[in-house]
Order: C-alpha cells, then structure tokens, then sequence
C-alpha cells in the first residue's frame, strides 16, 4: 500500500505552486511527459521551490501499490439461487472483455476524450486548471483516466488503514482540490499517472478504472451499475444505458439515477451530447436517446444488501442466513481476529454455497407459521430445525417470526435466532423436557439392558446417594418428581418410553452411571446453550434426566439426528464451499461425521422411539413412512418439543415463550384455549402436528426408506432361568434373584397361605426371563392351616409326572434350588405366577 505523507513542513504559497506546476509543463513541452515526470524535483530546485518538490515527489511512492478491490460477498442456497449480498462496497470486477464498448466509450468520451493520445496526464489542460484552481477564479478537475484511477487507489488504500484517523486523513489527501495543496495533488497524480502508463497497457488501465470507480451512492464498478440500475450484465449495456452510467462517477450520489432522477436526466443528456460530439453514435441515436425519458430506460433492481432480502427470495431463510454470517464471524477458519473475518465477508468477494434447501425452506417457514400465526396474539414463539441425517447439512431453519436485523422493527420482527446457540443467534435455547429422555435410554443401551426389561415406575422420590455418579458430588438431599400421567407403575421400558413416563425414566437413571447418560448427550452435540460462548454439557444432576437444561432446537436435530444415520454424528454445518473473489477454495468448517453409537444401538432406538405414535403423541396422524421420535413438556407447560426423524431426515420443533419460563397454561394460541388444568398444551398439541405437516411436504421428493431393524437381544434381552425362590424368607429370595441379575418389589398384598407368613408365596414371572426383568413377590400371611396340594395335577413347579408334591423330583429337595425343574420348567412361564401353599 502507499504510505502516508509525512506531516508537512513550510506550506508554499499559491504563486510558487504554480511556479512548481509551471516548470512541469516547460520540461514536459520540451522533453516530454516521461521526462517531466523524471527531472522535475531538479527543475523545482532550480526554481526555489525547495518545499514543494520534497512534499510532491520525495514524500510520495514513485510506483502505485494496488491492492485487490473491495468486492461484494454473496450467500447462496444449495441450488445456487442468491440469498443475499455483503459488501462495504457495491462491486462485482470483471475484465474489459465483458464490458460493452458503447460503455467504454462513454466514459472515454465524457471523463479523457484523449486517453488514447496522453501519456497519463493532459498537460495543457492540467496547467489550465491548476492556474484558475490555485488563483481560486473556478473549480476545474482535467485529470485523465489514468489519473483517477491513481485517485481511486489512494483512496481505496486509506480505506485500508487501522483507524479512522489515518483513514480520514488519508482519504482528504487524495481529494484535496483547492490552492496549493491541490496543485500537490495533481502532481502526485501526475507523477503516479506517468509510471503506470510505463507499465501498462491503455486497455488495462481502462479495464481496472471501469471497476473501481464509484457510480452511485453505494455502487462500485460498472458490472454492479448495470445490474443495479438496468438489470443486464456490463457486456450488454448499449449507449443510452452507458451514457446514464458514465455520467454519474464524478458525483455520484447528486447523479445518482435512485436519488436524484431528474439531475441524472441532464448528466446523461450531457453524456449523450458528448458521444455524438465525438462521433460514437448518430444524429439519429443521438435525438432518439434524448427523447427517452429517465425512467422508461431505467429497470432498478434490489440491492439485496444482507440477510433481510434473504425473505423476498425463500421464505423464512434471512434467519439462517444471519446463521451462516455468524458462523463466518466466529470461526477462526475465516480469520484470526473478528475484523479480519469481517472484513473478509464484506469485501473479500466470496461465494458462499450453502445447505439450504429452498423447497424445505419454504416448507418449514410455511408449517412453523401455521402452527403458531406470526402475529397470533398470544405471543407464543415456534421454530424448527431441520439437519440430514449421515451429512449434518442444515436443509431448512425457520421460526414464527419476520426477520429484522434493524433497530427499527415491528413487535414480531427480531434478528434473534430461536434454532441456534447465543453465539450464533442471541438465543439461549429452551429446557427440552422429556425430549431429553432418549439419551438416559441411549446409555441403557449400551449398558446392556433391553427394552423389554421392566421398571418399576413407582416411587416419585429417590435420596441423591440412590444415584452412580463418580464424575461429580450430587449430595444427600431427596430429589421429588411427579409424573404427568399419573402415579407410574411396573412397565418395560418401551412402555416407558413411549408413555414418556418420568418415574420410569428416574428408575432406570438410578440404575446406570449417571455421568455417563450426561456425556452420551455431549457426543451428540448436545449442550447448553446460553451464553456468549456457549455453557458447556448439560450439567450432571438427577433432574436434568428430565430436561431441566437449555438447548438449542439446532442441536437436538442434530443428535438424533444420529439415531437416523445407523450412529454417525455429524455436527450441524450450513456452508459446503468457500470461494473468494479469484475463485479459490477457502476451508470451511467440518461436520467431522464419525461412528458415535454403535450401528445397532442405533436402530435400537429408531425401534423404541417409533412407538411414539401409540404413546404421548398417539392424537397425531402418523406420517405415512417410516418414522420416530420424541415429545417433550416442560413442568408448567412453559415450552414443548417434538424431535423426531426419518432415514433421510432429522427435526426439532419447538413452542414455547422465547423469554424466560413462562407457562402457556391459561393461552389461547390459534384460537385454541388451554386454560383449565391438564388442558396443554403439550408436545402432542402443536410441535407435533408441525412436525407431520413438515415433513409430509419435505419428503415428497425421493424415496422413503424403513428403519435398519435391531437385533432381537436388543429388544427382548438376553433370557435367563428365573431362580425358583417361594418359600424362602423375603431376604433370602431378594438375594438369590439379585444374585442371578433380576430386580425385586414386593407387593403389599399379602397372599392366604399354610406357608409361615412374610414367606415368599407367589413369585411373577418365573421360569425363564429377560436379564435385569423385575420380579414381582407376594408374602404369605400364614393363615392357610391345610393347603392344598398343588401337584395333584402334576404340572406344579418341582414336580414329577407322577404328581409328587414341591421337592419331590429327583435330586431336588430345596423349592429355592435352582435345578433345571425348578428354574427351567415349561410349566411356569414369564405371564404367570406360581403359588406354594
């Protein structure tokens, strides 16, 4: 880049600038322009003007120093259509060659009629202009092409530096008009002007000034021009267009055809005289063109500056747009510090491809609205995200609310992101209630466990100590809960799973390693998602089982996402490809997809979370393919989820009050009351119709593939021999089955026996069961004086075909043996219970 001048000395006076710009135009008369701009310091000695030749030519670079121009950034879908554009400028470069040669010729005709003849600088006509500017007689400019090219990367180069002081100052060097400091100038320009035409070509000094400069008051470059002011590139841009253009750069905002039409009229009526002066167009053009009123020749086009034009183009995307830009911001791929990835968006001329599906966007923005109006009165806010399965590629973001990133916006209007991170978006997420629930099952999977094992569901309070969890110190306190669906009971874990029963849930957290359900969720990406910088994991507590934490609608689609893939975890991503302005690849972020649970624990899964339709979402039309998930109510109803996917896709929908823990209870939300107690709403009642109708509309396209299947291990568990335990005191029989790997309860109901009371009377199920299955004991209570027999028949556990009572089969003197008769027989079985009188 150029320097800075250094801070002036002694300021010479008009008379010897024009002394100074004098000598100039003698040596250039007599040795030419290329000499001039050689030997002028000597000649300005040789005249007395010591000052003036040091601050013209010693303090200034004798070689113009370009640096790539500012270009306009665009963010586009995955189809290639245009989101929206970024830029500091209004600038699109491109070569001569796509540049028409009526445009062309209008700026040569209007700003160096000579451009082809000089050798940079029009001396004569500098000298004429420099004379009556320093004498202040009139204001006149006579600097070629060239020379405000020179101007314009100055300028561009004071853009460049590190405070807006030295931009300022360095900016009002190159602009300087007036008096002796204007003569400075047109000799830095002179000077600059006379080395680059040694070095380039005419066509290349047209081609770089035709994109620099400035043709409206925020457009750069003549491609931005056409497009914004005709809709057509720069190559097809006939005369009277180019004439409108080419009028304008030397006031751009009092000649700009938005601004001031009737003022830009008469600069092209100028501009028109001038080509047919010079002969580029006819007397016939030349009277046609100047009866086509402005306005008829004018096709403005949107500027489409930043993500709130990102609506008019697919609906709903501005706030995935604001995402991609957030990403941008806050990756250091983009560079080191925060300016530099600013700058790298608005000025860098990247072409941002994206995952964003328009046809799923649009569906999403549509479903998300119709669930919950954007301007319903109840102020109720939804949003959805959408993510593939296998890839992380976000397809579809949307909310119930218009984007505007402006500080004037309406009261539905917001640039914050409900979907997203605070980081990313400003939000910081929601407690994802029972939709967290899958990843306690997650771990129980891999702990071995089945779906079809039983829980015992009842206890609605369990001491902190009941809890395995090694990471952390959760204390001695009690931890109470209740349950939305009543007082729980004994159920397998399918059942619990797809009633979404929180005492279930908490029995069976209660059974594995705590910290490791906590950490399962993390390898998914799940994590809070408050704060600047995020919040980290999900804090390990009993109650964040339920989903007492903050996440993201974004990474719940992602996590479960996982369950989809057959176990890959691919973090959320927006962008696929980065290239800037020379059309070269920038790395972009990873999804950094990897096998995160195994392959059949995933379909495991997808297994247990497709009953959902039968469960809490069972008044929800169930799609017509393949499909799983998972509804979620927070305590008072302040926010309710439904996360749910397919093979070939993943979303997460969420209502609630975007500020704060505030119940919908008692709202009227699209004109549906729920202000009576149990009333909703709940995951079932909005999030999860949006879900269906999304996705009804999004999988249209291509095929719908089933579930990969679990193995049935998975599902059913491992079956083991039941041991035989009536008769035996209660702690002798609780022993012997835990010792076997089965849980106990003990009914309160106390059976009529001859056996002595609190002993063991009936056992459920016995025979053969599912490891870890919960046996259920009924006590004797003594009272049965004569029981009896219960081998008359022959079919009694522990007795032989010749109807010999308990203990009389052969080598099986102990009811509590564990002999194949006793454990094995066919007789008793998981549905039944036995008896001993």
């Amino acid at each position: 880049m150029p320097q800075p001048a250094r801070t002036r000395g002694r300021q010479v006076n008009a008379f010897q600038a024009l002394a100074l710009l004098l000598s100039f135009v003698l040596v250039a008369a007599v040795g030419g322009v290329l000499t001039a701009g050689l030997v002028l310091p000597g000649v300005a000695i040789a005249n007395g003007v010591t000052d003036m030749s040091v601050e013209a030519f010693d303090d200034l670079p004798t070689a113009l120093e370009e640096s790539p121009l500012p270009q306009k950034s665009r963010i586009l879908a995955n189809d290639g259509t245009v989101l929206a554009t970024f830029f500091d400028q209004n600038r699109e470069v491109v070569p001569l060659d796509q540049i028409s040669k009526p445009m062309q010729n209008a700026v040569i005709a209007t700003e160096d009629k000579r451009f082809y003849e000089h050798a940079g600088v029009d001396v004569m006509g500098m000298f004429r202009a420099a004379a009556r500017n320093v004498l202040n007689t009139s204001q006149e400019g006579a600097s070629t092409l060239t020379q405000q090219y020179v101007k314009n990367v100055l300028i561009e180069a004071a853009l460049q530096a590190d405070t807006e002081a030295e931009r300022q100052e360095g900016i009002d060097a190159a602009r300087e008009a007036e008096g002796a400091d204007g003569v400075a100038r047109k000799l830095r320009e002179a000077k600059l002007a006379i080395t680059l035409e040694k070095t380039m070509s005419k066509e290349e000094i047209l081609e770089k000034y035709l994109n620099i400069a400035q043709f409206g008051s925020s457009v750069y470059g003549v491609e931005a021009a056409a497009q914004r002011y005709f809709g057509v590139p720069a190559a097809k841009l006939d005369y009277l267009q180019a004439a409108t253009i080419a009028g304008i750069t030397q006031s751009p905002s009092a000649w700009d055809p938005v601004l001031n039409p009737e003022d830009s009229q008469t600069r092209r009526d100028t501009v028109l005289y001038l080509l047919h002066q010079q002969e580029y167009i006819t007397d016939a053009q030349y009277k046609k063109f100047l009866k086509t009123p402005l306005e008829e020749s004018l096709n403005l086009q949107p500027s489409r500056l930043g993500c709130m034009s990102a609506d008019d183009v697919v609906p709903g995307s501005g706030f995935f747009c604001d995402y991609v830009t957030k990403v941008i911001a806050n990756d250091s791929t983009f560079g080191k510090t925060p300016e530099a990835r600013r700058k790298l968006l608005m000025q860098g001329g990247l072409t941002i491809y994206t995952t964003l599906d328009p046809k799923r966007q649009a569906a999403a923005d549509k479903e998300v609205k119709a669930g919950v109006p954007v301007k319903d009165k109840s102020g109720v806010g939804s949003a959805i995200s959408v993510v593939e399965p296998g890839t992380g590629e976000i397809w579809a973001m949307a909310q119930n609310r218009d984007y505007n990133n402006t500080d004037d916006h309406g009261p539905r209007e917001t640039a914050v992101n409900f979907n997203t991170d605070n980081k990313y978006g400003s939000a910081s997420g929601f407690p994802p209630g029972s939709t967290f629930k899958p990843f306690t099952l997650l771990e129980w999977l891999k702990e071995g466990h089945s779906l079809q094992e039983t829980i015992d569901g009842r206890r609605m309070s369990y001491p902190l100590t009941d809890f395995n969890a090694p990471c952390t110190n959760l204390g001695t306190e009690t931890y109470e809960f209740g349950n939305a669906e009543g007082n729980g009971g004994v159920m397998s874990v399918l059942d619990a799973t797809r009633n979404s029963v929180n005492s279930a849930y908490i029995a069976m957290a209660s059974q594995l390693n705590l910290c490791n359900i906590f950490k399962g969720a993390a390898e998914l990406g799940v994590h809070r998602a408050g704060g600047q910088a995020g919040d980290g994991d999900f804090q390990t507590l009993a109650a964040n089982v339920l989903g007492t934490d903050s996440v993201a609608p974004l990474s719940m689609a992602g996590a479960f996402a996982t369950f989809a893939s057959g176990g890959i975890y691919c973090e959320p991503i927006a962008i696929t490809k980065v290239t800037n302005a020379q059309g070269k690849k920038l790395k972009v972020p990873d999804a950094g997809c990897h096998q995160a649970i195994d392959k059949n624990v995933a379909a495991g899964m997808a297994y247990a979370l497709s009953n959902v339709w039968t469960g809490t979402a069972k008044s929800v039309a169930k799609p017509a393919f393949a499909a799983a998930g998972k509804t979620g109510t927070t305590s008072h109803n302040e926010h309710t989820w439904f996360v749910g996917f397919t093979p070939r896709l993943s979303a997460a929908v969420w209502v609630g009050y975007p500020n704060g823990m505030r119940p919908m209870q008692g709202a009227t939300i699209d004109g549906v009351s729920y202000n009576w107690a149990g009333s909703g709403p709940w995951g079932s009642s909005i999030a999860a119709p949006t879900w269906v109708r999304f996705m009804n509309t999004a999988l249209r396209w291509g095929t719908n593939p089933e579930f990969d299947k679990p193995d049935d291990k998975l599902i059913y568990g491992e079956r083991i021999g039941v041991p035989w335990v009536v008769g035996m005191s209660e702690q002798d029989a609780r022993n012997r089955l835990y010792a076997a790997g089965f849980k106990v309860t003990v009914s309160s109901e106390r059976v009529k026996s001859g056996l002595p009371a609190g002993a063991v009377a009936e056992q459920t199920p016995s025979g053969t069961a599912v490891r870890g299955a919960l046996i259920t004991l009924r006590l004797s209570d003594g009272s049965q004086v004569e029981p009896p027999d219960p081998c008359k028949d022959g079919k009694g556990p522990g007795c032989d075909d010749g109807g010999d009572g308990p203990g009389k089969d052969k080598g099986n003197g102990d009811r509590g043996s564990t002999g194949a008769a006793s454990v094995l027989g066919e007789a008793a079985t998981p549905s039944r219970s036995t008896t001993a009188w």
